[in-house]
């Protein structure tokens, strides 16, 4: 009995660690967009398993980011300057906003406010109640953006000790875990100007002591690398002018050691993350290059962006320039524009700006199904319990069950602008709207 007991206890122990499990950065734990939790809410609205709501005090599209029991996000206050001219949209017949994609607010800033602050707020990730925000005021003119997005654009990260959160004018902040600063900078200012087209949206990954940034950008590209605790130079690779990218590097160990995986607009290239030394590179040009690319028992699996661009699969670990006979596969077109990939028990899903949803199996690169379920993606899906929540623009999640047959387990409305990919945390899902962090669960914990 003594024996089963402590089984009992260690079992009860290893759920509770299971269910607390951290969101510390964009796509989760291992940056992949797979959670660990059990038990999750698959069915939800605006009054239905809601465990709170708490307002925000400006925009952003950023995702949230969970430690313990505290839940950061950043916004901005005060309006942004739009790029001059067409701002395209993912709807291209018919109107944008009658089917769910509209500006960031609602409505289009007609003006820009001269008093822009960047805000890193925390909030008790139990009952949302605030506990504290720091503000940064934007320094030199701020680059010019898309309607659909602001300049608190970049998600934070987190390594229990600091939370550092980056804004799209290079603006980067190290706070401590009760929002005091310990370094802040402007690499807008200190090494170059940051002007994307679009506007920059890579955000911050950790690796050991160091915080690693890709600053991709028309004027200078470059891949930084700051000591985490001091915010100094450690390493810097210059990649001249107009290679750009808005995704966020992936992290990877493989049998070769690290790899730092960067998607830019010419290429995907992977370098050591110790000393920015390239180890690799696949060249294929694209527009734009969103997606973050996905890692799974020794495999790469990246999109490249841009409409219905292509995807592929390639082995980690290998040196110097990989020719695309060298690729475990490649499909020439149909992965999303913005949203990434993800990975689940031998199979890829992937929702498209268009509403298509694709499953591919991952060994082969053979479409397994295709099916138009409506919607707008920009946020990435996730993966947690055996099912794919894909998180649409106008407001609406789509649970489906994982495996080769298509299958909606449910559709849930909450009636607000999600861009920003969800946190999953602490049995809950966390997701954070134009102005609104939403936490999906159970009111008693």
């Amino acid at each position: 009995m003594r024996i089963i007991r402590t089984v009992l206890v260690f079992l009860a122990l290893s759920t509770t660690l299971l269910r607390a499990e951290n969101w510390p950065q964009w796509r989760g734990p291992s940056g992949t967009g797979v959670s660990p939790e059990k038990g999750l809410h698959t069915e939800w609205s605006s009054e239905k398993n809601i465990a709170w709501r708490a307002e925000l005090g400006g925009l952003g599209v950023s995702s949230p980011v969970v430690w313990g029991d505290r839940l950061i996000v950043t916004y901005q206050t005060g309006a942004s300057a739009l790029r001059q001219g067409r701002h395209p949209t993912f709807v291209q017949e018919g109107n944008p906003a009658e089917l769910g994609e509209t500006p960031l607010g609602g409505a289009r800033a007609e003006s820009r406010d001269d008093k822009i602050v960047f805000v890193v707020a925390a909030y008790r990730a139990a009952d949302g109640h605030k506990l504290w925000e720091y503000k940064l005021d934007v320094e030199g003119e701020p680059p010019e953006v898309h309607e659909k997005r602001n300049l608190a654009t970049s998600s934070p990260v987190t390594d229990g000790e600091l939370w550092y959160a980056w804004f799209s004018n290079g603006q980067i902040a190290a706070l401590d875990m009760n929002g005091k600063a310990v370094w802040v900078r402007h690499l807008g200012k200190e090494y170059s100007v940051f002007d994307l087209d679009w506007g920059h949206s890579s955000s911050p990954v950790l690796y050991r002591d160091r915080l690693i940034l890709v600053c991709y950008q028309r004027t200078s590209s470059y891949l930084l690398a700051l000591d985490k605790r001091t915010g100094k130079e450690l390493w810097k690779v210059d990649q001249g002018q107009n290679l750009k990218s808005y995704s966020t590097p992936l992290v990877i160990e493989t049998s070769q050691g690290p790899e730092l995986i960067v998607n830019s607009s010419e290429n995907v290239e992977a370098f050591d993350p110790a000393t920015g030394k390239s180890l690799w590179k696949y060249v294929e040009p694209t527009r734009f290059a969103v997606p973050m690319p996905v890692y799974h028992e020794g495999v790469l699996y990246i999109s490249r962006g841009y409409r219905s661009g292509p995807y592929m699969a390639l082995r980690a670990g290998q040196r110097g320039d990989i020719p695309k006979s060298k690729l475990l596969w490649h499909v020439e077109t149909g992965a999303p524009y913005t949203s990434s990939l993800v990975y689940d028990n031998g199979l890829l899903f992937m929702a498209s700006e268009m509403g298509i949803v694709t499953c591919t199996d991952a060994r082969t690169g053979e479409r397994v199904w295709r099916e138009r379920l409506g919607g707008i993606y920009s946020a990435s899906p996730v993966v947690a319990d055996g099912k794919i929540y894909l998180f649409g623009e106008n407001g609406e999640t789509l649970v489906l069950r994982g495996g080769r047959t298509p299958e909606v387990l449910a559709r849930n409305k909450l009636g607000v602008r999600v861009l920003g990919s969800p946190a999953f945390s602490n049995g809950r899902i966390f997701i954070r709207g134009d102005r609104q962090l939403i936490a999906v669960g159970s009111t008693s914990r």
